[in-house]
């Protein structure tokens, strides 16, 4: 009988993919590289990755990124996947491999939001946010205790947000990505996307790669207060590669109290939320978009 399920988180560099059981046990895992080709070559791999786990399956859950159609499943603006745009992933693996393979599709921020929701560190919680830091900026909002997607289902796009007075958005201004590759590239590393060596230079307060760190999170603490300003919540989780490493939330965490006494918000303007790390880390978007497709089923 199939009784397990394949998750699979669609990054900017990396697909990541595990299988679970119905209860959210991971059973095994794995990654690919992130085709960045067409989407040819993306549902190419997509379709083998499904074929090697396809005789032990209920189904499938997907974590994208871009804003997702709840009711279609069609995905629009694919962040650093522009061939994602327009997309409908579960219609076209129900025509490879039959309407008795369950597919759901959801977006990266709003599934690292259902994971710590669900048995993470936002569980019980009623107000209360998941900020993703890879590629881009993902977020998830929970409001009252349920996700809020928004009118257009693009709530917590926080890629989109401006920065630097309308020069930039959130999705460059805060990628991690790109902090990650400008400390490797100051050091000449020869893989600009080696971060376990940047954080081994961060965590050692190496002061090149410390200060461009710093200002980093201060990027992020400053995202966190325009959020706390206008949804007011009560704890931010805090996801994506780069949160494994304790500096990254603790670092944010003192940032953000530095900022709210510069702005002399501190003494009764701000209330300041709990900014912590996830629970489930990088595997965050993993368990979301199984919990999505738990939740679902009919």
């Amino acid at each position: 009988m199939k009784k397990n399920y394949l998750s699979i988180d669609i990054g900017g560099t990396q697909i990541k993919y595990g299988l679970f059981d119905r209860s959210g046990n991971l059973i095994n895992h794995g990654h690919l590289a992130t085709p960045t080709s067409s989407q040819t070559d993306f549902l190419k791999i997509i379709c083998q990755l499904i074929d090697q786990y396809l005789n032990t399956i209920r189904g499938v859950a997907f974590s994208v990124p871009g804003r997702v159609h709840p009711d279609t499943s069609v995905i629009d603006f694919g962040g650093a996947l522009p061939y994602l745009d327009g997309l409908n992933l579960k219609q076209f693996l129900t025509k490879q491999f039959g309407e008795n393979l369950l597919v759901s599709v959801e977006n990266d921020g709003k599934s690292a939001a259902l994971a710590e929701l669900w048995m993470g560190n936002l569980l019980n919680e009623k107000d209360a946010a998941a900020i993703v830091l890879g590629t881009g900026v993902g977020g998830g909002i929970i409001l009252d205790g349920k996700l809020f997607r928004g009118v257009h289902y693009q709530a917590g796009e926080l890629s989109f947000m401006s920065a630097k007075n309308g020069s930039e958005k959130y999705g460059t201004y805060g990628s991690a990505v790109l902090m990650i590759q400008k400390i490797a590239r100051h050091f000449q590393f020869s893989n600009l996307d080696d971060g376990e060596a940047v954080f081994d230079l961060i965590n050692h307060h190496e002061p090149y790669a410390y200060q461009i760190f710093t200002e980093y999170c201060q990027r992020i603490a400053c995202l966190i207060l325009s959020i706390q300003s206008v949804v007011d919540l009560r704890k931010y989780v805090i996801g994506g590669g780069i949160s494994a490493q304790p500096i990254v939330a603790d670092t944010i965490r003192e940032q953000f109290y530095q900022l709210l006494h510069h702005l002399e918000l501190d003494n009764g303007g701000v209330t300041p939320p709990a900014i912590v790390k996830t629970h489930f880390g990088n595997d965050a978007n993993l368990y979301g978009a199984l919990y999505c497709l738990l939740s679902n089923q009919v």
